[in-house]
């Protein structure tokens, strides 16, 4: 269990973020089209997961739009911002905010992907939700960063999870 803050209000997850240096867990997530995707979707690429509670918050609509941003740039490397939220509801603020260099992907069918992590919220408001967190994960599958954000009101440590990729 980790502990992280809304508003300075302390809360927990269900779990710890995976390890750096380990396997990347299983993925298993609803993109926008309401298709599967897993691991095999990107064998040999770099995978940055940007994780948070909703898309219909400012700071996760922040995190969306900069990595974004930051994806144009990076070769060989996948964006998945992830989050509960409803394939609908991701599709219509990606597309209404024209962002198309992220993959948006859903936990909402089994929330496997946010206990196997180790980021579902397991208490407060936001109990049920997945926590702000990002992984990275190398071309050979392994965890190369993690960051769960302490106060979930602030946005990632942009720069450490794309340093972790050079």
């Amino acid at each position: 269990m980790a502990d992280f803050k809304l508003k300075g209000n302390p809360f927990h997850t269900n779990g710890d973020l995976p390890a750096v240096g380990s396997d990347a867990p299983a993925i298993s997530l609803t993109k926008i089209d309401l298709s599967e995707t897993t691991n095999s979707d990107y064998a040999g690429k770099r995978v940055v997961l940007n994780i948070f509670p909703s898309i219909d918050t400012p700071t996760c609509a922040l995190s969306v739009k900069r990595f974004n941003q930051e994806a144009n740039g990076l070769d060989n490397t996948a964006v998945l911002c992830v989050s509960r939220d409803l394939p609908f509801a991701q599709k219509r603020f990606c597309g209404g905010e024209g962002l198309d260099n992220v993959i948006s992907a859903s936990d909402f069918r089994s929330g496997e992907f946010g206990r196997t992590y180790g980021v579902q919220i397991e208490d407060g408001p936001l109990a049920g939700l997945l926590a702000r967190s990002v992984v990275v994960i190398d071309e050979n599958g392994k965890v190369v960063h993690t960051e769960l954000v302490a106060e979930t009101a602030d946005e990632p440590n942009y720069d450490a999870a794309l340093a972790a990729l050079k």
